[in-house]
């Protein structure tokens, strides 16, 4: 175990630049912030670098060996996180590597196409937890998946989720070419509501970015489409909301 003290050392300068996407990318590493997060992080194998925490010796987590304990205090835990009240541990862990090799044996999968709320990104990631989603591919231009606001939303699930991102459309529908491809838009001729709609065996769920909704590339790649059945004075519900209602009545418990 070491003690760092100082705001200006090496290590807290270096830990400090995983805020920004651009150092997550070039190092493949992320921030964990809380002791829970830390926890199910663990739990779950991602493989933990660095702990920063004030009382180490009361951490009861059995960490991977190489993973080095930092003794510190919490003006270094309130400059290396990115609360507003610094938490107890803040952790550097190692990216997962995503493969589409879970895809194979899938049979319920949702995928989200330009999102960039990391809170709502978080948010389904642990709704698709909850109701035994198989699988989320993120499609396009989509948040940072190891953003703070993201990895915290998703409250230890981030880990639980096989997650897959794709760039290319003809990529895309190479692996969906087994799925009935669901595109989720306002009412229509082209959509029917999702109370009298029986999701197939095989079903891979489209959902559009919070300002833009379903691209034209996606929608007309889609098998069918639904919509979540509303009173008229309400235009739309917010993503989360929207994708937790429909992943629910996907569930596969």
């Amino acid at each position: 175990m070491i003690e760092v003290t100082s705001l200006t050392n090496e290590t807290v300068k270096e830990t400090v630049k995983l805020q920004q996407k651009k150092y997550r990318e070039q190092t493949g590493l992320f921030l964990i912030e809380g002791f829970k997060p830390v926890e199910e992080a663990v739990l779950y194998g991602v493989q933990i670098q660095k702990v920063f925490c004030v009382n180490p010796e009361k951490l009861n987590i059995k960490f991977n060996s190489n993973a080095e304990i930092i003794k510190t205090n919490e003006p270094i835990l309130k400059k290396i996180s990115t609360t507003e009240t610094p938490p107890a541990v803040v952790a550097i862990g190692v990216q997962k590597q995503n493969t589409n090799s879970w895809l194979k044996a899938a049979k319920k999968v949702i995928l989200l196409e330009n999102i960039k709320d990391a809170g709502n990104l978080g948010t389904i990631l642990r709704s698709a937890s909850a109701f035994g989603i198989d699988g989320v591919i993120l499609f396009g231009d989509t948040v940072d998946l190891y953003n703070p606001k993201c990895v915290r939303a998703s409250v230890g699930n981030l880990w639980k989720n096989n997650i897959l991102l794709v760039k290319n459309i003809d990529e895309l529908k190479d692996l969906l070419k087994d799925f009935t491809k669901i595109g989720t838009l306002p009412k229509s001729d082209n959509s029917v509501y999702l109370s009298s709609f029986d999701f197939p065996e095989k079903s891979c769920v489209f959902f559009g970015s919070e300002a833009d909704g379903l691209s034209d590339d996606l929608k007309r790649i889609t098998d069918t489409n639904v919509t979540i059945e509303m009173k008229n004075s309400v235009e739309s519900l917010n993503l989360g909301i929207s994708a937790g209602i429909i992943m629910y009545e996907m569930r596969v418990l």
